[in-house]
Order: structure tokens, then C-alpha cells, then sequence
């Protein structure tokens, strides 16, 4: 066995070594009966989608229970139910209910914010594990209006998300599947909201992947990424978007062990926290994988200054150099300023 051969195997099986030792609480689900999605048309009234989407919500869950999908069932009658913190009917600008599922739900006005954040999600997020990506957008909305009136958040649930245990969380091709969804989405977005509205990215683990490969306009002004296993490309610089680029980890987050290297289209490469990379670094204290936008930690209050715009106080993350004015440990710089 040649050298390059002994190695790829070698990083194939530390990057699934480190995935196996993380629950899986995903399973796909394939041929689950539900409604076909209506076309996402970019100039219709959000209202008029919400209402669209509410209704489909409701007859993907009967359509799952009369085919004895009972537990697709209940996690879709939960999403109709919406959340606490959240306004009371559910806003979803998109919706499929069939197979795995994608949803796309806004928490604020985003036809008045002027702080728009997209949250994309990393593996095993599925519309049976919608829940906990719900829990954390309604917390950093939650963070983000308690300083800011006019601001939104967009979960992004707009791919079909590779498993933990899989072999497509080690390659960048679900990656570059949502990413030709996520731009022209970004593009339309901009569409419902005010002339005057920012746009930020935050994208969580195998998110970071997606959003590292996703061409931005000059409406989206930062993107935050943290979990991150890499991105598929060596610098911040290499990043198809002339917004900043922020990284942060927490102390206590897992990922933090995977080999950061690419070799034979397997791997992510850089770490992006680490000062090579070129991104601005943000603290994310002692923050676990699934931990980042947990209410009260610091790790959501850096993000929702990144978001906001305004200034943080907070320690680098472990293993980064010391932060820079420009981080989300000092003055943060203005929209136009460069991405490194």
C-alpha cells in the first residue's frame, strides 16, 4: 500500500472515529407521504407564504398519521404548534414535508428588521430533529431583541443534511448542493426585507461548509462560523463573499479533535480558528457542539453582537491567538470593512 493510500484510509477513519463517539438521534426517512412544496416565488407577500405553509404543515402531519408515520406526525404537529418566544402561529417561508423534509421559518418581522441573520444548520438536522435547531434560532432572536427591535431570524433548513455517520459528512458535495440553493435564497430574501437591512450567515458544524461555499451579495456583511470541522478551502480569503468572516469554538466542543486536513476530496483542511485561516476569532467560552446558542452563554452573546453590529467583551476561543481590534472581543469594524 502506497503512502498517499495509508494516509487517506488513516484520515478516513479518524474523521469517522470522531463522529461515532457523538449520538445520532437522525435517521432518514425515506417515502413519507406529504404535499408537494408550492414554488419559492421571490416577490410573493411572506403573509401569503406563511398561511400557504401553515396549511401544508397541517396536511403533511395528517397525511404521515393516515400512513402510520405517527412519529413524523407528532414532530410536525409540534412545528404547527410553534415554539415559546415565537409568535404564536408559526412563519415558515418554505416548507416540504416529504422524505427527510426542509423548512425554512422566520422568528421577527422580516419585513421591517433591519438585522437579518440566517442560521444554517450542520448533520443530522431533519424535520425529526427540528426541535432543536427551532430552540436555538428562538434563542438568538430572543438575545437579539433584547438589544434591537428591528432585527429577525431565518432558520435555514433548506438541505438535505448528510448524517453524522455517513460517509457524505466527510466531502464537501451535500455542501455544494446547498450552496446553490442558499445563494439565490439569500438573493430573494433580500427581496422581503428593507432597503436598509444587513444580512449575517451563522452556520453551525457541517453549516460551515455550506456557507464557506456559498457566493454572498453585498447585502450579507458577516458570517460566522463555529463548530466548524473546516470549510473545504485554505483561507478567508478563499471564500466565494466579501463579508467578514468570524470563527469561534468552544472549549468543550468535540469537532475540536478532528483532523484538520484535505487530502483526495476528504477532509475540510484549515481550522478556521486557526489564525492561518485569516478569519476574525470570537469567543465562544466553554461552549460543547450543540451548546453555541444556549441562552445565557457566551457564545450567543458574541453572535448577536457579530449580528447587531456592536461591541463584546470575551475571551478568545482555546488555542487561537489573541484577538485583534476588529473581533467580537473589541470594536467591531464597519460593514465595509474587509472580511480579513
Amino acid at each position: 500500500m502506497t503512502r498517499g493510500r495509508r494516509l487517506h484510509r488513516t484520515l478516513l477513519a479518524s474523521l469517522v472515529g470522531a463522529a461515532v463517539v457523538f449520538p445520532v438521534s437522525a435517521a432518514a426517512s425515506p417515502n413519507i407521504p406529504a404535499p408537494a412544496p408550492a414554488p419559492f416565488a421571490a416577490h410573493t407577500d411572506p403573509q401569503a407564504r406563511y398561511t400557504a405553509n401553515r396549511a401544508a404543515l397541517g396536511e403533511a402531519a395528517r397525511m404521515a398519521q393516515d400512513a402510520g408515520r405517527t412519529g413524523r406526525a407528532e414532530k410536525l404537529r409540534a412545528m404547527a404548534a410553534g415554539t415559546a418566544g415565537a409568535p404564536a402561529a408559526p412563519q415558515f417561508l418554505a416548507f416540504d414535508g416529504r422524505g427527510k423534509g426542509l423548512a425554512v421559518e422566520v422568528f421577527g418581522d422580516v419585513e421591517t428588521a433591519d438585522r437579518v441573520t440566517v442560521l444554517v444548520p450542520g448533520s443530522d438536522t431533519t424535520l425529526d430533529t427540528y426541535q432543536r435547531f427551532r430552540a436555538g434560532a428562538v434563542a438568538l432572536q430572543q438575545r437579539l431583541q433584547a438589544e434591537h427591535a428591528r432585527s429577525a431570524v431565518v432558520a435555514w433548513l433548506g438541505y438535505d443534511t448528510p448524517g453524522t455517520v455517513s460517509s457524505t459528512v466527510l466531502t464537501t458535495d451535500r455542501a455544494d448542493e446547498a450552496a446553490a440553493q442558499l445563494s439565490p435564497f439569500l438573493t430573494q430574501l433580500q427581496d422581503f426585507t428593507p432597503p436598509d437591512a444587513r444580512l449575517s450567515l451563522f452556520c453551525h458544524s457541517y453549516g460551515s461548509v455550506v456557507c464557506a461555499r456559498t457566493p454572498t451579495g453585498p447585502k450579507v456583511t458577516d458570517i460566522a462560523l463555529f463548530g466548524s470541522p473546516g470549510t473545504g478551502a485554505g483561507s478567508a480569503r478563499d471564500l466565494p463573499t466579501g463579508a467578514r468572516v468570524w470563527a469561534g469554538r468552544g472549549s468543550g466542543d468535540w469537532i475540536g479533535n478532528v483532523p484538520h486536513v484535505r487530502l483526495a476530496g476528504i477532509g475540510f483542511g484549515t481550522d478556521p480558528v486557526d489564525p492561518a485561516f485569516g478569519a476574525q476569532a470570537f469567543g465562544a467560552g466553554a461552549a460543547g457542539h450543540s451548546d453555541y446558542l444556549k441562552p445565557g452563554t457566551e457564545s450567543l452573546n458574541n453572535l448577536a453582537h457579530i449580528a447587531l453590529g456592536t461591541t463584546a467583551t470575551a475571551s478568545a476561543p482555546t488555542g487561537t491567538a489573541a484577538p485583534t481590534a476588529g473581533t467580537a472581543t473589541g470594536t467591531t469594524p464597519t460593514p465595509e470593512a474587509s472580511h480579513v
